[in-house]
């Protein structure tokens, strides 16, 4: 962050709420001609800033709007069986994110499925394919608060 000026941060914040914006248009947001702003944001994905652009769908449309938060707690804690899981999480298309966390599951999911008939059959046929998967409890969403898909910065 230290690397960071006031433009930057401004940048970061525009492009974190609308990344189609043109140089053109992210100039006249901040104050700054085309070419140092495309200096700038070169700048900010080569120093990894800005990891990446990505479209955010709408997963009730996809037919994905059921939400499940599923823990997950290891048969094992080993290095090789936490590698495995990691391997075999990565191939299931329904887990759209996946974190190593603390406390009293090792990992948590959070899974776009149908419903809860496509949930049912992701817990037998895709994670009762996980070997190294002790236990599992899952909270269903009910609703989505807030999701900014973003950070405050």
């Amino acid at each position: 962050m230290d690397r960071l000026d006031e433009k930057d941060i401004q940048l970061l914040r525009i492009l974190q709420k609308n990344a189609k914006l043109t140089v053109k248009e992210l100039a006249a947001e901040v104050n700054l001609s085309t070419s140092p702003v495309f200096e700038r944001v070169k700048r900010l994905e080569q120093d990894g800033f800005i990891k990446h652009y990505a479209a955010v769908l709408e997963a009730e449309k996809l037919n994905r709007g059921f939400t499940v938060f599923c823990q997950i707690k290891l048969k094992i804690h080993d290095r090789a069986v936490g590698n495995q899981f990691v391997e075999d999480i990565l191939k299931i298309d329904e887990v759209a994110e996946c974190y190593n966390i603390s406390g009293d599951f090792d990992f948590l999911l959070k899974v776009q499925v149908r419903d809860m008939k496509h949930y049912q059959d992701f817990v037998f046929n895709k994670l009762g394919s996980v070997d190294s998967i002790g236990s599992t409890h899952s909270t269903f969403v009910m609703a989505e608060v807030k999701n900014t898909h973003g950070l405050s910065i």
